[in-house]
């Protein structure tokens, strides 16, 4: 990642009040990048974006299918790239609210794409799905970039439905797939689940564990303790997201595709190892497992390949698991004492650019 592309470089970020979307604004600000971001109000109390007080980047506070609002906001921030972050992206959420789900995830996708076409500076947009919008056959190796999407709940067919619609949404008015179309280039990223400091969303592990462990009554109930998942640090896969958009401003056709972004093999875990490591590292807190049969439906493997980030990104993991759990418990353990959230994000990207260093050393 090449940190002096972002100095004054004009970014939209979507998003910007969700878990991803904050840590990703700060980060772009820090750098320089003057920022604009787009989403709907925050929810739940408290909630990171709240938590970070002022931020010296413009906020629209408006829904990606008010087409007005968000014409306005393009042409008041004149891009040069895009990183579209903004979702419904909880499962247990797209069944209980299915039509929502697709008009976030899909409708929202397509009107922010067919709007940029209207900006005459942007360069580069980033589309983030998710790494559950591949069919999921409950294989034991890793999807890749290739692999035949789907979804069989309402959240993994939304972002099944939502990448497609933006490949063909680049195909038919950007570069390459249109040669006389606009001059950016849109790619498509998919991360494993990630974790890290600040996420109170409904029905996740992290802050359910959080809530649990430092409540009052210091129990959490987890589901589906043996599912595995691509576990990682919430940083990670962000700044594979930066990397990719550096390659598309640079006119690189080959990096308007697909990109996977998770851990390495040996980090994968199931929720119970990542549920006991978390509850060690906050030093408190009972875990119990939910009765067998009493849930909906979630897959009980998901695996990414990284490999092609690897290989022409020069992208890999610099946190493994035990960092990645240390991170996230010392985030909220010092929230918990009253530290700042805007002092403990800052804290954490010092030491994962430190992390950064190293690895390249």
């Amino acid at each position: 990642m090449n940190r002096s592309f972002w100095k004054g470089r004009r970014v939209f970020v979507t998003g910007h009040t969700g878990f991803k979307g904050a840590w990703l604004a700060i980060w772009l600000r820090r750098m320089g990048a003057e920022v604009t971001g787009y989403a709907l109000p925050p929810e739940g109390t408290p909630n990171l974006w709240s938590l970070l007080g002022q931020i010296d980047i413009g906020s629209v506070t408006a829904d990606l299918n008010d087409r007005d609002a968000l014409q306005d906001a393009l042409g008041a921030a004149r891009p040069e790239v895009i990183l579209h972050l903004a979702a419904q992206a909880l499962v247990r959420r797209s069944y209980r609210d299915p039509v929502g789900t697709f008009a976030s995830n899909v409708m929202g996708t397509v009107n922010l794409l067919d709007a940029a076409r209207a900006c005459p500076d942007l360069r580069a947009v980033v589309i983030a799905t998710s790494d559950k919008a591949y069919e999921n056959t409950e294989q034991i190796w890793g999807y890749r970039e290739g692999d035949a999407l789907g979804g069989r709940d309402p959240y993994s067919g939304s972002k099944g439905a939502a990448d497609i619609a933006a490949s063909s949404m680049a195909r038919s008015y950007f570069l390459p797939g249109n040669p006389s179309g606009h001059p950016a280039r849109v790619a498509i990223v998919r991360a494993g689940n990630v974790i890290g400091g600040g996420d109170w969303s409904e029905d996740r592990l992290v802050p359910d564990i959080v809530r649990g462990c430092l409540g009052p009554e210091g129990r959490v109930t987890l589901r589906a303790p043996r599912s595995v998942r691509p576990w990682q640090h919430v940083l990670e896969p962000l700044r594979g997201y930066l990397m990719v958009a550096e390659r598309l401003v640079a006119g690189d056709d080959l990096a308007a595709t697909g990109w996977n972004f998770g851990p390495d093999r040996r980090d994968e875990r199931a929720v119970v190892e990542v549920a006991e490591a978390m509850v060690a590292a906050l030093g408190c807190g009972r875990l119990d497992i939910a009765p067998a049969g009493q849930d909906l439906h979630e897959a009980r493997v998901l695996r990414l390949d990284s490999t092609r980030a690897e290989r022409e990104l020069g992208w890999r993991p610099v946190t493994g698991f035990g960092d990645c759990v240390r991170l996230t418990a010392d985030w909220y353990a010092g929230w918990a004492a009253g530290r700042a959230a805007s002092e403990l994000c800052d804290a954490q990207l010092n030491e994962y650019e430190e992390l950064l260093s190293d690895d390249r050393c």
